[in-house]
């Protein structure tokens, strides 16, 4: 009886070995050099990737998988292990070939448990061009081609690890560090790229076309934005500035300039927010206390845009809200750990403050002109802002020194109010018009990503982080950021226009109400011959208007047309 247990056992693990092999040969996955293979991997599965026919001038492949947001592992064995694997979003491993090698198995799996759908590609390398990563001392893989990032509210950091020279199939590898020569891995120079996506576009589809377009050499050249060149010396670490919701692609090309070779690192994406996250993902990016605060601020801007200067008390209100608002959120976030939607409610609050401060101030000391200056102030940040948002703010005297670029920011900034000296009324027209018409912008960019809120979101950023000066801001000019410049541009025209046609006539500023009282006082004072002269004091009129309500009414008799 035993022996015909142990037979029906010994059947059985057949039987399963010989499933297990029919369902990875199901599993198998055949990549053609150079193009890109979909591939999807379902719960406890493994999928055999599988390149043949390799030409004897190839000396390595690098095989590169990715996903939009879910982990997957790439595996030299099929077994995955610490130095053998590499599980991520974007991953890839390089395999250095043997003299008579001809193809070459790599493994798949889904790390989480549930199915994951990705793109990956094999590219070949020659013996002259260098190796990605052959030089790593800092990750776990011997050779690790691979971009590594990580993001934060404020900034995107990527590294990656130093490449070698190329060899020969089957030779030692050149050694690292040894020396410093011409003939070393020192020679070779990190060209970063960068490439953004289609702006509110989280779908697969535009992840993976761009993936394709930025995955080898002629791609990157051809379609990606070359940010910097590192030599071999500098720190293989680059810093930019973080944009939630907008895919950004990056990766790194090493070049050798003797042999004029080069090979690309594995692309790296990012959205800068999370996919998983159930209160603010990737899909529903934006609090609602924002966009509230925003919408109201945009119908303010609308306000302000093409009435302003003929409401005031209105205007300098809106001024004073916005520049005691932002200063003070920056104090609050800086100092104390509270929540966000707290931090903007108290910000609100010192706003409101703020705005009643600097409308006081005019209504009781009516000097015009302090206001104004206050108000050319606004103007001036945003003018600085936004000549420190161009190209001209990622120049390295900027990114470097925090001190010089605080100092050409505030030059700027307190400059403009110097030409509301001489005309005051443009220069308060023209504020109205600018600031109000960005106040718009704001307003639609908190349902809809434009990236002209960075012009203001880059200086929040720069007052928060310390670190944030190393980052490059640049960001996506796209379609519909041109579509808010034209927006910005016309709403700003308009308003100045329609104001300085208004107000041609009218006095340049309203009186101060306050001085007007105390006129109007003094005039009842000395001039006996104005009738107001001789009105009763207010308490005196409120309680004959009293007794005039509660005297009894007399019956009048009879009413002749005479008498009338």
């Amino acid at each position: 009886m035993s022996r015909w247990v142990c037979c029906s056992l010994l059947l059985l693990v057949l039987l399963m070995m010989m499933c297990e092999v029919q369902a990875q040969e199901e599993n198998r996955v055949i990549f053609l050099p150079g193009t890109f293979q979909n591939v999807s991997v379902s719960q406890n599965e493994t999928v055999q990737a599988v390149v043949s026919r390799i030409p004897s001038e190839v000396a390595f492949l690098t095989l590169q998988f990715h996903t939009q947001h879910r982990n997957a592992t790439l595996s030299y064995t099929r077994m995955p292990g610490v130095g053998l694997s590499l599980t991520a979003v974007d991953s890839g491993l390089l395999s250095a070939l043997q003299p008579d090698q001809t193809s070459l198995s790599l493994f798949l799996f889904s790390p989480d448990g549930e199915t994951v759908a990705g793109t990956g590609v094999i590219l070949p390398y020659s013996s002259t061009d260098p190796v990605p990563g052959a030089c790593n001392i800092e990750f776990n893989l011997d050779i690790d081609p691979n971009v590594y990032l990580h993001y934060n509210l404020y900034e995107t950091t990527i590294r990656f690890a130093p490449a070698n020279l190329g060899y020969e199939r089957g030779q030692t590898p050149p050694a690292c560090d040894t020396s410093t020569g011409s003939s070393t891995r020192w020679r070779l120079q990190y060209d970063v790229y960068q490439y953004f996506l289609p702006e509110s576009d989280l779908s697969e589809r535009s992840l993976f076309s761009g993936i394709q377009a930025m995955a080898d050499i002629q791609g990157l050249t051809a379609n990606g934005k070359r940010v910097m060149t590192l030599s071999s010396a500098d720190m293989s670490m680059v810093v930019f500035n973080s944009i939630p919701g907008q895919g950004v692609i990056f990766s790194v090309i090493v070049r050798d300039p003797v042999l004029n070779t080069s090979a690309s690192y594995v692309p790296v994406h990012t959205y800068a927010c999370s996919f998983a996250s159930t209160m603010d993902s990737c899909q529903t990016l934006g609090k609602i206390s924002t966009k509230i605060f925003f919408t109201i601020a945009g119908l303010a801007g609308l306000f302000v845009c093409f009435c302003g200067h003929r409401f005031f008390k209105c205007e300098l209100f809106c001024m004073g809200f916005s520049f005691a608002a932002f200063f003070f959120f920056v104090l609050i976030t800086r100092t104390t750990e509270l929540n966000y939607d707290i931090r903007l409610a108290v910000s609100a609050m010192i706003g409101v403050v703020g705005g009643v401060l600097l409308v006081m101030s005019w209504w009781r000391f009516g000097s015009v002109m302090a206001c104004v200056v206050v108000v050319g102030l606004m103007l001036g940040f945003l003018i600085a802002a936004t000549v420190l948002f161009t190209p001209l703010g990622d120049l390295d005297v900027f990114r470097h020194s925090d001190v010089v670029f605080w100092v050409t920011f505030c030059s700027i900034m307190i400059i403009v109010p110097l030409f509301f000296v001489r005309w005051p009324r443009e220069g308060n027209i023209t504020t109205c018009g600018v600031v109000g018409g960005y106040a718009v912008i704001l307003a639609i960019n908190a349902y809809i990503y434009t990236s002209l809120s960075y012009i203001s979101l880059n200086i929040l950023k720069r007052f928060l982080n310390n670190n944030f000066s190393e980052a490059f801001t640049d960001v996506p000019f796209q379609t519909i950021d041109y579509a808010m410049i034209t927006v910005w541009v016309v709403l700003g025209v308009c308003g100045i226009v329609l104001q300085l046609y208004r107000e041609r006539s009218r006095p340049f500023f309203p009186p101060s109400p306050y001085l007007m009282w105390l006129q109007e006082r003094e005039r009842r004072k000395t001039n006996v011959l104005d009738p107001s002269h001789h009105f009763p004091p207010l308490p005196n009129r409120l309680l004959a208007r009293a007794r005039q309500l509660t005297k009894r009414m007399e019956p009048a008799g009879e009413h002749t047309p005479l008498l009338l």
